[in-house]
């Protein structure tokens, strides 16, 4: 009984958080692959785009959205802790054309919670971590519907508690913008 009770109510603030709304509407979904020092990860995202047009000149402004993920990193050193997961929120900021088809350059600092606080040889002190991330990428197709980029990543806990290895990702990143 009290388990229908649990699930019942789960539905309904589900689905009361996912009726539609204008303003919550998701503008597009990512996936991410990379590979780093110590790790290989994967990642999905979706992007709620902010729909502002700050410092405008000419064909270009600077824009962004917000970068919602859940993420998957891997190692191959046996007998060690070799997977993790992490969940972030990133608010991204993108320099782009005003079309929004052609190149862009961004930046972001985020939040990620892990799994775990170790994965092969890093120890990351907390679960909790600033995820920044520098790139560039090319938006093409109609409205600018595919998104195709390169990000350089670094994860650590900003020295909130020792140790602080933090750890840097190459990644290419395919996005779907409706």
């Amino acid at each position: 009984m009290i388990f229908r009770r649990i699930t019942l109510t789960m539905f309904f603030l589900c689905a009361f958080a996912v009726a539609p709304a204008p303003a919550y509407a998701i503008s597009g979904f990512s996936l991410e692959l990379g590979s780093g020092e110590d790790a290989d990860m994967a990642r999905v995202g979706v992007q709620w785009d902010w729909g502002k047009r700050w410092l405008q000149t000419g064909n270009w402004h600077l824009g962004g959205y917000w970068d919602v993920a859940l993420g998957y990193w891997h190692t191959g050193d046996a007998g060690k802790h070799d997977e993790i997961f992490d969940f972030g929120i990133t608010p991204v900021f993108r320099f782009q054309s005003n079309g929004l088809v052609g190149p862009y350059v961004e930046a972001a600092i985020g939040f990620h919670v892990l799994s775990h606080t170790s994965i092969g040889n890093k120890r990351f002190s907390t679960a909790f971590q600033f995820g920044d991330h520098v790139g560039l990428g090319y938006r093409f197709g109609t409205k600018g519907s595919y998104d195709l980029g390169y990000r350089f990543q670094h994860l650590s806990n900003g020295s909130i508690k020792r140790p602080n290895q933090g750890i840097n990702f190459h990644q290419i990143r395919l996005q779907y913008n409706f």
